[in-house]
C-alpha cells in the first residue's frame, strides 16, 4: 500500500510514518500543499493521511486534486479542530474515508489507513 502523509509538523509526520511502515506501507511525507501535489502527480497513492489545517497550503485543495488525479485514493483527515465533527466533511470531499482527532494514537491511525487501503 502506498501512503502519503501531509502534515506541517515533520516530527508528527515521522511518528505516523514509522507506525505505517511497521504495518507494511510504503510512505511518503509532504509538509506543504505544493509537495503533496508534486507527489500525487508523480506517484500512485492509495491512502492520504491529511492534516486538515496546514501551515502551507490547503487540505481541501490537496483532497480535490487527489480526487481528480488519483480518484481511487482515500483520504483520512486528521485535525485538532472540531469544525467538521458533524460529519459534513464527507459531503464536501467525495474521497474522504475517515475523520479523526490529531490525538488519535499512531497505531490507531495505522489501523484506519490499513482498513481503507486498496485490499479492503
Amino acid at each position: 500500500m502506498q501512503v502519503l502523509i501531509v502534515e506541517s509538523n515533520p516530527d508528527l509526520a515521522e511518528v505516523w510514518k514509522k507506525h505505517l511502515e511497521r504495518s507494511g506501507a510504503a510512505v511518503r511525507v509532504a509538509t506543504s500543499q505544493e509537495a503533496a501535489i508534486d507527489t500525487l502527480q508523480a506517484d500512485i497513492i492509495d491512502v492520504i493521511v491529511l492534516d486538515l489545517v496546514l501551515k502551507d497550503g490547503s487540505a481541501f485543495a490537496i483532497a480535490d486534486f487527489a480526487s481528480y488525479r488519483r480518484p481511487d485514493a482515500r483520504v483520512v483527515f486528521v485535525t485538532k479542530s472540531s469544525f467538521f465533527s458533524d460529519g459534513s466533511i464527507f459531503n464536501l470531499i467525495p474521497n474522504a474515508a475517515a475523520f479523526v482527532d490529531a490525538g488519535t494514537p499512531p497505531d490507531d491511525i495505522a489501523a484506519i489507513v490499513e482498513h481503507h487501503g486498496p485490499d479492503n
